[in-house]
């Protein structure tokens, strides 16, 4: 009997793929459906379905579900669920689609066919409303507000069988891991309680600080990057995983941290895709999420800890998966170490803030990164990087 959190909705684990025995016969019958183009948010979303990532929901939300998740952070079914899972068509095609219809989710950028929906239902979402309660703002600068209003007039809603992971699986091998197969490893090592660490960027000594925080208190940390669309300017997911390997050979106890990746792609939903997060880290078989400052944020939308207070809003039992939260961490030069505002007594001018953004002007500038802001294994994994660009 496994001691980790149950999968979210208490129902087990709810992989959407299709078994390997079935899928070439599905997919033949899949070339003869209509074919809905998917955007790359909508693949994610696949991906992550494929997987049981999103565990308990089986497929993209009816009307009830999408206005339920956006206004009351809950399914019709009374789940917690803070984030729309939706998928968009163009209305002439949405209209050439009939309820109890089967059509083949393609992926737009590569033609692959990766799953098969029966569309139950069809609805005009207000578009408006949607990005009002998930991201707080209507402002079209914001990248999801943007994805919002750039989807089609119309939604689909129904049960999806997937019938393909992509090349992610290949591309990035023994780093792609589903729910199953970390709770087996998190089992085998005998851990119960498990911090996730999530992360778009390579590990500066902040995030390092936070995850040794995290190590103190649960029996190991789970570092899952996102290997689906960043955006521009992002580091690459197999320079960050070099990079973010380097750190935890050369400066975490062997034993005690495991990195993996995941293809989702981020929403930029700030508190709202922190629940989120960490609903699907329950899923994973993740007790906690490390939230630190700015949790899934962009630009000034969210207050530096709306992500972790949006935790104290929640009704009991809405989740199993727990907030750690953690203050902005320095490197304090009076106490020669790392620190929050809770363990240094020492002034401002006393402490060296640490931000990626500064990390990648310094290397992109070719400047010396100080010790105290990065570890110098990590810093030579990114200088090959950026000499190449």
């Amino acid at each position: 009997m496994s001691n980790l959190v149950q999968p979210h909705g208490s129902g087990g684990l709810k992989p959407l793929l299709v078994p390997v025995a079935e899928r070439a016969e599905e997919l033949k019958r899949a070339q003869g459906l209509k074919k809905i183009p998917l955007s790359s948010r909508e693949v994610s979303d696949v991906l992550m379905m494929a997987m049981g990532a999103y565990t308990p929901i089986d497929g993209f939300m009816g009307e009830a579900d999408w206005r339920g998740a956006c206004v009351d952070m809950r399914l019709d079914s009374g789940v917690f669920w803070p984030i729309p899972i939706t998928l968009s068509a163009e209305q002439a095609l949405a209209v050439s689609i009939h309820l109890e219809e089967e059509v083949a989710l393609v992926d737009s950028e590569t033609d692959e066919i990766l799953a098969v929906m029966e569309v139950t239902d069809k609805y005009s979402p207000d578009k408006t409303l949607e990005c009002e309660h998930v991201f707080r703002t209507t402002d079209d600068k914001h990248p999801g507000v943007e994805k919002v209003m750039e989807q089609g007039a119309v939604n689909l809603g129904g049960r999806v069988s997937c019938l393909s992971e992509g090349d992610y699986p290949n591309q990035f091998d023994e780093l792609y891991l589903r729910p199953a197969e970390t709770r087996a490893l998190f089992s085998e090592k005998g851990w119960s309680k498990v911090a996730a660490f999530q992360t778009r960027n390579p590990m500066h000594r902040s995030h390092e600080h936070l995850a040794k925080i995290a190590v103190e208190v649960t029996d190991g940390v789970f570092i899952h990057q996102v290997l689906g669309k960043l955006k521009p300017g992002d580091i690459p997911a197999d320079v960050r995983t070099e990079a973010i390997q380097a750190m935890i050979d050369n400066y975490f106890v062997p034993g005690t941290v495991i990195q993996a990746g995941y293809p989702i792609e981020m929403r930029y939903a700030g508190p709202r895709e922190a629940l989120f997060h960490a609903l699907i880290r329950q899923n994973y078989g993740c007790s906690h999420l490390i939230v630190g400052r700015d949790h899934a944020g962009v630009g000034d939308y969210y207050g530096p800890f709306d992500a972790q207070h949006v935790f104290d809003t929640l009704w009991d039992g809405a989740m199993a998966t727990q907030a750690l939260k953690i203050g902005i961490t320095f490197f304090c030069e009076k106490c020669y170490g790392m620190a929050t505002a809770k363990t240094c007594p020492h002034e401002d001018k006393d402490r060296i803030n640490i931000s990626g953004t500064k990390q990648r002007e310094m290397l992109s500038n070719n400047e010396d990164v100080p010790v105290e802001f990065s570890r110098p294994e990590v810093v030579a994994v990114l200088r090959k990087f950026y000499a190449n660009q």
